[in-house]
């Protein structure tokens, strides 16, 4: 696997990479966490402010940015959510807009936790 690349969490209990990359291509998954590494349980705007900003902070430190996302996947254990949701998400992302989906959920990996978004980016 030399050519993929694995950037590792920054929690050392996580069992999943932060960032991979293939060919210039990076992919990564991010939850509600606060700058300090804490969960952000609260609404549904502080959760999506939280998820994006970590999005956005794991794409820089990888040597990308948020205009280079190509494919957004937003997992939402309440669809209703979606609205709320599409307003943080346009302060993040502007046109051309990223290829995405939502996807509606029972849950996520941590009670409460509303959001959680998945995306491809291409390294700068």
């Amino acid at each position: 696997m030399a050519d993929i690349l694995f950037t590792p969490d920054s929690d050392p209990e996580s069992i999943s990479s932060d960032v991979a990359e293939f060919n210039g291509l990076l992919v990564t998954t991010q939850i509600p966490t606060r700058p300090d590494g804490s969960l952000a349980l609260g609404d549904i705007v502080e959760q999506s402010e939280c998820t994006l900003q970590a999005l956005k902070d794991a794409l820089e430190r990888a040597g990308s940015s948020m205009d280079r996302v190509v494919h957004l996947t937003i997992y939402l254990t309440d669809m209703a959510d979606r609205p709320a949701f599409n307003e943080v998400y346009q302060r993040f992302f502007s046109k051309p807009w990223p290829v995405r989906a939502a996807v509606g959920v029972a849950s996520l990996a941590f009670e409460g936790m509303r959001v959680e978004v998945t995306a491809m980016a291409a390294k700068a």
